[in-house]
């Protein structure tokens, strides 16, 4: 595939994230819940493990649509926080959550983008474009310190504002042991999503193998 459309691509993943979490913010803010002014709901909205991945996934995007050739160590582990958070977001919503949820109008947009389209376009856009040789296990590895801060994060504030954003990490309901148990799980699937990209970009890196020549008579 071209650079060019490589850039497109990137770039169109990027206006989604963009539009995705623009039109969250904005339900947010119009529908009434346990946070009482619009400003506590939008900015309650970038608690969720959902939102967070898309912002990853977005930055990351939109900085290879404007420079393709980056490969620092920050930008690797990003961009494979990216990759696997956005992926388990997609799969946890359409296996658990879509089932449970009816929404119409806005909020329905809103939330096909960030789980539905944003991770299609990410996970696409990877296996096609790469871009390749940016990831090995010591990233991988790395890539545990988004989802370890998130918890963290969502733990504290949690026993500060008695509100999680999930049912799995809601402590005032599970527990602390229950939690724990459920985080593990998660941090396990995401560091075996993390190693299985690995494994695939070193395979979808090497160069085609040279075609036998056959010689006349053999």
């Amino acid at each position: 595939m071209s650079a060019k459309w490589a850039r497109v691509w990137f770039a169109a993943t990027a206006l989604c994230v963009a539009a995705g979490i623009a039109v969250s913010v904005y339900t947010a803010v119009q529908t009434p819940g346990r946070f009482h002014t619009g400003t506590e709901r939008a900015l309650n909205t970038f608690a969720f493990f959902t939102i967070q991945s898309n912002l990853i996934v977005g930055g990351t995007t939109l900085l290879l649509a404007l420079r393709a050739d980056r490969s620092s160590a920050v930008f690797r582990v990003f961009r494979l926080i990216g990759l696997v958070a956005i992926t388990v977001t997609g799969v946890v919503y359409h296996v658990a959550l879509s089932r449970v949820l009816d929404l119409e109008g806005w909020h329905q947009f809103g939330n096909q983008l960030v789980h539905t389209v944003v991770p299609i376009l990410a996970v696409v856009g990877w296996l096609m474009f790469g871009p390749r040789r940016l990831t090995s296990a010591r990233i991988a590895w790395l890539s545990l310190l988004f989802p370890l801060c998130w918890i963290t994060f969502t733990l504290v504030r949690g026993a500060v504002w008695h509100w999680y954003p999930y049912p799995f990490i809601d402590v005032t309901t599970l527990g602390y042991g229950k939690v724990a148990l459920n985080c593990f799980w998660i941090a396990l699937l995401l560091l075996g999503l993390a190693a299985g990209a690995t494994v695939i970009d070193a395979r979808l890196a090497r160069p085609a193998a040279a075609p036998v020549p056959v010689h006349p008579g053999s």
